[in-house]
């Protein structure tokens, strides 16, 4: 059974249609990479799964749950879309880290409010991520005193501190600079195991091939080809897939 199912999601902004009917499905464990030009409605998708945005047609279900119906955005309550985004762990492009807390309270800060456990065991959690994500000499720091990929890598420290059952990350490297981008890639492989789920929306086509379970390519709000790593990398059926990936494997 299937840990994430989505059905026809369908999102529009005013008369933009940016999802034109989303169809995927995630096993327990699997890691699947979004890729797509600018625009093609893959962060969008992301936010849609993190209810940051509403679609107003589709399901979203987990382990075979319903967690969304299209246009039943009014009738949930806050609390029902706070339970409903527990499930899901966002990483932003931009790190979005609390700049007056150290790293430690940027982790601990989330699980704390939401009483996920003792004040006890959040922070011994969140010293364990912490060691995970190598910063294990930076728990006092504040966010200005970290590079970019090491406030990504608190990102994800944080992210993990809810323990989502699927873990998103939207670009994860597109504002780090060149020299910094392994580190932050190097974690997230890292991290993927029988038991982590995730989907990353990326532009490193390189780290997508070889971190992947599952390839989508994305254009114009439509998935123009899914399959494994190879499938889509190396025989690719798409001729849309084919010119992106013409234009996208010259920088690699």
């Amino acid at each position: 059974m299937p840990i994430l199912e989505v059905k026809n999601l369908v999102k529009s902004f005013g008369k933009t249609d940016v999802l034109k009917g989303i169809d995927f499905s995630l096993e327990k464990g699997e890691v699947l990479s979004i890729i797509g030009s600018s625009g093609s409605g893959k962060t969008t998708l992301l936010r849609c799964l993190n209810f940051l945005e509403f679609a107003e047609e589709g399901t979203i279900k987990l382990n075979d749950k319903i967690l969304y119906e299209g246009g039943n955005a009014d009738k949930m309550s806050d609390a029902n879309i706070r339970k409903a985004t527990l499930h899901f762990g966002l990483v932003f492009q931009s790190f979005n880290l609390f700049p007056q807390y150290t790293v430690l309270k940027n982790i601990t800060l989330a699980p704390s409010l939401l009483k996920l456990d003792t004040p006890e065991n959040i922070e011994a959690n969140a010293r364990k991520l912490i060691e995970r994500v190598g910063l294990s000499d930076k728990t006092d720091f504040y966010p200005c005193q970290l590079s970019g990929g090491q406030q990504q890598r608190v990102a994800i420290a944080r992210a993990l501190a809810l323990n989502p059952d699927i873990l998103c990350f939207d670009e994860p490297t597109s504002a780090l600079d060149p020299e910094l981008t392994g580190e932050v890639l190097k974690v997230i492989k890292g991290l993927k195991s029988a038991d982590s789920t995730m989907i990353i929306v990326t532009h490193e086509m390189e780290f997508a091939k070889n971190v992947s379970d599952k390839v989508m390519f994305m254009a114009d709000g439509v998935i123009c080809e899914m399959g494994t790593p190879e499938e889509v990398f190396d025989n690719p059926k798409s001729e849309r897939t084919k010119l992106f990936l013409n234009k996208s494997l010259e920088n690699i």
